[in-house]
C-alpha cells in the first residue's frame, strides 16, 4: 500500500472516529492529511469509497477469525447445535480485539451506529459471515420466531458497538482496562441471558375511535 493511501486512510479513520462520518468532508482529511484532493480521488474515487476501504481493512481480518472460529465449534459439534456462549463469544472476541488494538476504528463503528449507517456498513462488510453466524443461532435457539431473534439480535450489535465505542470503566469512574477475553465474557453472560430470556407478552393495542 503506497505512503499517500496510507495516510489518507489513517486520517480518515481518525477524523471520522473524533467528528462523526457525515461532518467530515474531503477538503477536512486532505488539510489533515497533507494530500491534495485528487490523491483522495485517485486512491478512493469518493467518500463513500474511502469509508468502504476504511471499514474493510479492518473488518476483513475479523470477518476471517469469526469464520475460522465457527469452522472450529461446527467441526466439534457434529450435528448438535452450538453452544449459545461459544457462539456469541466467536462473534465478539474479534471485534473485541480489533478495538483494543484499533481504538480509534472501534470509535469510529460506533459513530457509524449513532449515525444510522451501520446497517449499510454491515451489509456491505459483515453480510456472508453474518449469513453463516445467523444460521447457527436458528439451530441454537429454535425455540425463538424469527421476528424475536431478529429484535434480539439488533439488541446484540447495540451492545456490542456501545461496549466498543466507549469504556464502561470509565463511565463507571473507575480505572484499570480490561483484557478482552475478560470484556468478552462479560458481554457474553449478559447477552446469553438476553437471549434465553422468555418472550415477552404481547400487549393489545386499543384504537380509539
Amino acid at each position: 500500500m503506497s505512503e499517500t493511501r496510507l495516510k489518507i486512510l489513517d486520517t480518515a479513520e481518525r477524523l471520522f472516529s473524533e467528528q462523526g462520518y457525515a461532518p467530515v468532508s474531503l477538503r477536512h482529511i486532505t488539510a489533515a492529511a497533507g494530500v491534495n484532493l485528487a490523491a483522495i480521488h485517485y486512491h478512493f474515487g469518493s467518500k463513500e469509497e474511502l469509508l468502504y476501504e476504511l471499514v474493510m481493512r479492518k473488518a476483513a481480518p475479523v470477518n476471517e477469525e469469526r469464520l475460522a472460529t465457527l469452522q472450529r465449534l461446527r467441526e466439534a459439534a457434529g450435528a448438535n447445535p452450538l453452544a449459545l456462549e461459544d457462539l456469541l463469544e466467536a462473534f465478539l472476541l474479534p471485534a473485541i480485539h480489533t478495538a483494543e488494538n484499533s481504538p480509534a476504528f472501534a470509535k469510529l463503528m460506533g459513530r457509524l451506529y449513532g449515525e444510522g449507517l451501520m446497517q449499510e456498513v454491515a451489509r456491505k462488510h459483515f453480510g456472508p459471515a453474518a449469513e453463516r453466524f445467523l444460521a447457527e443461532m436458528r439451530r441454537t435457539l429454535p425455540d425463538l420466531a424469527e421476528d424475536e431473534l431478529s429484535w434480539r439480535l439488533h439488541f446484540m450489535l447495540g451492545a456490542m458497538a456501545y461496549t466498543l465505542a466507549i469504556s464502561p470503566l470509565g463511565l463507571l469512574g473507575r480505572t484499570g482496562p480490561e483484557s478482552p477475553s475478560r470484556v468478552a465474557r462479560r458481554i457474553v453472560a449478559f447477552l446469553s441471558g438476553g437471549f434465553r430470556a422468555p418472550v415477552a407478552a404481547r400487549e393489545k393495542v386499543e384504537v380509539s375511535e
